[in-house]
């Protein structure tokens, strides 16, 4: 299998590290009798050959070799080597160089060895070029494969070939439709449900969530009837180790996992699933429940308090691996966590050595299920939180964290003012611990903390500082000359619209703001924008460069905060309507912004009342049409709704 392997000039090729001279002993790794070395030998291929799924020239010239170790009968683990070619077949010059030998994927369907039998079913799909074929060795595997795992597999690949054949898709679907009724096992049922819903929804049964719920549990019992599978060696490398962190049980997660990716926006019909999941006897069953839910919770608006509920009943399962997902997707909720408040509240109580979370590496923070609590806006996390503030060990992230309870955290000011006074200015540690606490201190209007945000103004926390004695105004008046003095520094801008909040001198800070305003190169431009929309009519001066900004091309952003300050100085309704509602489309994460500039408006905003209209029956999140997910997206979202229903009566 290895033969000229040593006649590849390996020496004149890279992969991510280098010098690709190393690769011939990693292929020979594979072939190893010790699966610790074929497993060393693999985290070698993907760390270094496949690095991140790239393909350099390495990786082609790998392929080869994979492919003879993947038809080697006797070789342990070809199922990872055949996935080891799926994934380069996926980038860059890799595909052709894995459809070359795509014939290899056909011979392994009916290889002895189920786990490159399950392997080679999807690869045949992705890189055989003849689709009859494929389908025909498909409808053949189905009539002779016994092992339940590969079957799932199986039905999986006629899903995907249906996807990427539509000529021959209505044979895919019939097979499929087949699995889904008696005699066949309840999981490839569940399997081939998932499958149709993906690719022929208008064949799925009118009843698919009870059915799919029944077949759960009948899956369930009969798994927990099998015997357990062959335990494998424990090997301490990274494939091991990723091993050890999938889901109890894979293959449940993927079915169901696949049925609600073929619901996506039913969610109705998701949340019914899901709450069917959560009341399985399983718990392995529920765990990948409460996994999966974070992607409906993320991405659609509807009433989730039944499935919170249910998730929060998990926190007093006796399984670790449950209790630890439950409390990592209700951290994620914010307020939508309230429906399973007791349940973190009782956790809290039972383990006060879960408050605060020591790490190996880096500062403390608060424990998780003290930060969800804290987070869904229950009173109940203040005595805790009063509690961990007056111990040896204050995470720097819990001023952060107490900004979600808002008033209610107000008994907690005198401590986060102590922990404020105990930083030292100059040290490079105190902007970053600072931070946080200043912004809880704002949140609770806790104008008494201005001394120590004065003595902040010496380090390196000057903008956090400047901001926070903004944020207190009129009460902060004792700052007002620490604040001129850096009128004349890197901090002009923040210290300026500071200024104006505390003492309303419009001569003050008016010529800082307005030299800022005419670089749109400047970090601080924005800052300055709103700063000179907060002074309403006494920023007149800045409405050519604010106008300028508002019909600046491709800078959605900068637009939108034009338009806004546009609107306080002048009430220019005409023009910044236009501006807005382009913004509003064009940069989903600016609604937020123009929403509380609406509601500024009252009347004047009527032309953009269909946005806000639509927005409110909208049943997507508005940040899922944001690039990537972020761990605020929800509180963001409901942000936006709570924007928009105030927006809609003054119009």
């Amino acid at each position: 299998m290895f033969t000229g392997i040593d006649e590849v000039d390996w020496a004149s090729m890279r992969h991510a590290y280098g010098s690709a001279e190393d690769v011939p002993a990693l292929l020979r790794g594979l072939a190893s009798a010790d699966p610790a070395e074929r497993e060393t030998a693999l985290d070698g291929l993907y760390g270094a050959v496949h690095h991140q799924g790239d393909v350099y020239d390495s990786t082609l010239a790998c392929v080869p070799f994979l492919f003879a170790l993947a038809e080697c009968p006797d070789l342990p683990d070809r199922g990872a080597v055949v996935e080891l070619l799926v994934s380069i077949g996926g980038e860059g010059q890799g595909p052709s160089a894995v459809r070359d030998g795509a014939e290899v994927f056909a011979r392994l369907t009916g290889d002895p060895d189920p786990g490159v039998r399950r392997t080679a079913l999807g690869a045949l799909v992705r890189f055989l070029d003849r689709p009859a074929r494929v389908l025909d060795l498909l409808r053949e595997r189905i009539t002779v494969e016994r092992d339940d795992r590969v079957l799932c597999a199986l039905i999986e690949s006629l899903g995907l070939h249906a996807r990427r054949n539509p000529a021959h898709a209505d044979a895919a679907v019939d097979l499929l439709a087949a699995q889904t009724a008696l005699p066949y096992e309840p999981e490839l049922r569940l399997a081939a449900l998932g499958q149709l819903a993906r690719c022929a929804p208008d064949r799925i049964p009118a009843d698919l969530v009870p059915t799919a719920v029944r077949l759960l549990r009948e899956r369930s019992e009969r798994r927990s009837r099998r015997a357990a599978l062959s335990a494998r060696p424990y090997t301490d490398t990274l494939v091991g180790r990723l091993r050890r962190l999938r889901p109890s049980d894979e293959e449940g997660s993927q079915l169901l996992r696949t049925l609600h990716n073929a619901l996506d926006g039913r969610a109705g019909d998701r949340i019914a699933l899901l709450v069917g999941q959560l009341s399985s006897p399983d718990w392995a069953d529920r765990c990948n429940a409460v996994w999966m839910s974070g992607g409906l919770f993320r991405t659609w608006r509807a009433d989730f308090s039944e499935p919170v509920a249910l998730i929060g009943a998990q926190l007093d399962a006796p399984e670790d691996r449950l209790r630890d997902a439950a409390v990592a997707a209700l951290k994620q909720l914010f307020g939508l966590a309230a429906p399973a408040a007791d349940g973190l509240h009782r956790l809290v109580t039972a383990r006060p050595e879960l408050w605060v979370r020591q790490w190996e590496r880096g500062a403390p923070t608060l424990g998780d299920p003290l930060r969800a609590l804290v987070r869904c806006g229950d009173p109940r996390a203040v005595p805790v939180l009063g509690e961990v503030l007056a111990g040896t060990v204050v995470p720097d992230d819990v001023g952060q964290e107490i900004t979600w309870l808002g008033a209610a955290a107000a008994p907690l000011a005198p401590a986060l003012r102590s922990q404020l006074g105990s930083l030292t200015p100059d040290d490079p540690g105190t902007p970053g611990r600072a931070a946080p606490l200043l912004r809880a201190l704002t949140v609770l209007r806790d104008a008494e903390a201005v001394p120590e945000a004065l003595r902040l103004l010496e380090g390196g926390a000057v903008e956090y500082a400047v901001a926070a004695l903004g944020a207190w105004g009129p009460a902060a008046r004792e700052a007002v000359p620490a604040l001129s003095r850096l009128l004349d520094t890197e901090f002009a801008v923040p210290a300026a619209a500071a200024l104006w909040s505390v003492e309303r001198d419009a001569s003050a800070v008016l010529p800082v703001l307005l030299e800022e305003l005419r670089h749109f190169d400047s970090r601080r431009w924005g800052t300055a924008a709103e700063a000179v929309g907060r002074m309403g009519p006494a920023a007149r001066a800045a409405l050519p460069e604010l106008r300028r900004a508002a019909r600046s091309p491709g800078q959605a952003e900068r637009r939108a905060t034009a338009a806004c300050a546009l609107w306080r100085i002048d009430g220019e309704a005409e023009s910044v309507i236009p501006v807005l509602r382009s913004a509003w489309t064009e940069k989903p994460h600016l609604r937020r912004a123009i929403a509380a500039c609406l509601h500024a408006m009252g009347p004047a905003g009527a032309p953009l009342g269909d946005l806000v209209t639509a927005e409110l029956a909208a049943r997507r999140r508005h940040t899922a049409h944001c690039e990537g997910y972020g761990s605020h997206d929800i509180p963001h979202d409901e942000e936006l709704l709570r924007l928009c229903r105030e927006v809609l009566p003054a119009h």
